[in-house]
């Protein structure tokens, strides 16, 4: 089995860590292939990274959906879900995004969970997609106040602040699990869940054995609906690249 998981921003670190944290859960046999695209945002910090950051996502995936021997999944590693349902029209195999996955895993280990993100201007987006995911009534979205590329750097304090912000999670919103909000902390969950004395959860992981569980179960992106292939038509200008052809 082969795992495409997709940073759908341009640091080559970031991918690395999240190709690393989805190797580390990987059952034998799959084979992890991390990338991200060569344009686009360097970190992803609200909706305007988000909308540029999706036609290198594409890109990447079509790139690799051309490749053989082929993909299995893809798990798209930024917890916005960024370019999710485009992304599922460009496929038939199951594309996961790592805040569904997570959140979703979070409802499995209790009652009320928190989401322990990066910067504030995230936490209206996570919100939207805890409503999309029903999941709202359970969970409260926290800000540390890190920027994501702070997560790379091991003198920022960053992890210190993600540390604090779990502590208040626990103590003030009654979290029984805790959600790490950004696929630049997926090498944490482990350590974290040990220390904090509560489950804490990484999209990434979580996203890797959703998508082993779905192909192994012979499960694919549907296709008679909403993520039905995108209609051939000539594209414009610099999205001239990206126009769909007509499917075989």
């Amino acid at each position: 089995m082969r795992i495409l998981v997709v940073n759908p921003n341009t640091t080559a670190s970031m991918t690395e860590k999240a190709g690393d944290a989805a190797r580390a859960v990987a059952a034998p046999g799959t084979h992890i292939v991390a990338a991200n695209p060569a344009m686009g945002p360097a970190s992803i910090e609200g909706y305007y990274d988000e909308a540029l950051a999706v036609p290198g996502l594409l890109e990447v995936i079509a790139a690799h959906g051309r490749a053989a021997p082929g993909i299995d999944g893809v798990v798209i590693a930024c917890f916005d879900d960024v370019g999710l349902d485009a992304a599922r029209c460009l496929s038939t195999v199951p594309v996961i995004g790592i805040c569904e996955a997570a959140m979703k895993t979070a409802t499995l280990l209790g009652g009320r969970f928190s989401v322990v993100t990066t910067m504030p201007r995230s936490v209206p987006a996570l919100e939207h997609l805890a409503e999309r995911y029903g999941v709202a009534g359970r969970c409260r979205v926290r800000a540390a106040g890190v920027p994501v590329l702070a997560l790379e750097d091991p003198a920022s304090g960053a992890m210190e602040r993600v540390r604090d912000t779990i502590h208040q999670a626990i103590a003030e919103d009654g979290a029984e699990s805790v959600v790490l909000g950004c696929a630049g902390m997926a090498d944490l969950a482990r350590a974290l869940t040990a220390e904090m004395g509560v489950p804490v959860v990484d999209g990434v992981t979580a996203a890797v054995k959703l998508v082993e569980g779905l192909a192994v179960l012979g499960l694919r992106t549907g296709k008679t609906g909403g993520y039905a292939f995108p209609l051939p038509k000539p594209y414009a200008g610099d999205m001239a690249r990206f126009a769909p052809a007509p499917q075989p």
